[in-house]
């Protein structure tokens, strides 16, 4: 009798922890992409207030870009870069605010970095994929001659558990960048790894999600080193000192 009266309790518990947790996993999942509209606005009283470089490079996506936005001024100098990351976006809504996140500015390349929140949240592997050529296929119509650069998923010591379908995700990137000329793709992952696979863990702040000094260095690092070969021709800045 004690033993089925504590398997009850304890399937009552089960089921308590599971109801109250629900709401919140569906609103982790439920994506809005007007809920960013604030971000944006804030993008748009920025532009008024300093209008952006012509011929730069956008940098846009989730919090790893977002929390990367004023360092990353100085950590890709002298390229000119425009920082529109709104962290805590997924795939979906840089597709729906692409225009004011990216188009608007003109820019000759854009750099993308989501699929970390998506894989995160439960989003369908191919979902991202087809939404990420959407995007590319809107860049291509809008801006023929702009370069996509589409960073992998990077390792994170928090999302451990979905690390193999964000090196899926990271894949398709591959794929589609792979078929396309304007694409790039830029592996930041590998470099925040041990030798045996496993994720550094002395580069994230406590969530063990975001990354630290050392983190942005590496970070920092990768993304310089794939834009440089490339953007350092499109530079003003760089051609005119070259030909001082």
């Amino acid at each position: 009798m004690y033993k089925n009266k504590s398997i009850l309790i304890t399937r009552s518990f089960l089921v308590a922890v599971a109801i109250l947790s629900a709401p919140f996993v569906w609103a982790q999942r439920d994506i809005d992409p007007t809920r960013w509209e604030e971000a944006m606005q804030r993008f748009d009283e920025q532009d008024r207030v300093s209008p952006p470089p012509e011929n730069a490079i956008v940098l846009t996506g989730s919090s790893s870009i977002a929390r990367w936005n004023e360092q990353s001024i100085a950590a890709l100098a002298p390229l000119t870069v425009i920082p529109r990351g709104f962290g805590g976006s997924v795939m979906e809504d840089v597709l729906y605010h692409l225009d004011r996140v990216a188009l608007r500015y003109s820019p000759r390349a854009i750099l993308i970095y989501e699929g970390d929140n998506d894989t995160a949240f439960g989003i369908a592997e191919e979902t991202i994929l087809d939404q990420f050529q959407a995007i590319v296929d809107r860049i291509h119509q809008e801006l023929p001659e702009t370069r996509i650069y589409v960073l992998s998923v990077k390792p994170s010591v928090l999302r451990v558990d979905v690390w193999d379908a964000a090196q899926r995700v990271s894949a398709g990137y591959r794929e589609i960048a792979d078929a396309d000329p304007l694409v790039h793709y830029v592996d930041v992952a590998t470099p925040f790894l041990w030798e045996d696979g496993s994720v550094m863990d002395d580069i994230f702040v406590e969530d063990n999600l975001h990354l630290n000094d050392m983190g942005n260095l590496i970070w920092g690092a990768a993304i310089r080193a794939a834009l440089m070969p490339l953007e350092a021709r499109h530079e003003p800045a760089v051609n005119a000192s070259g030909e001082d």
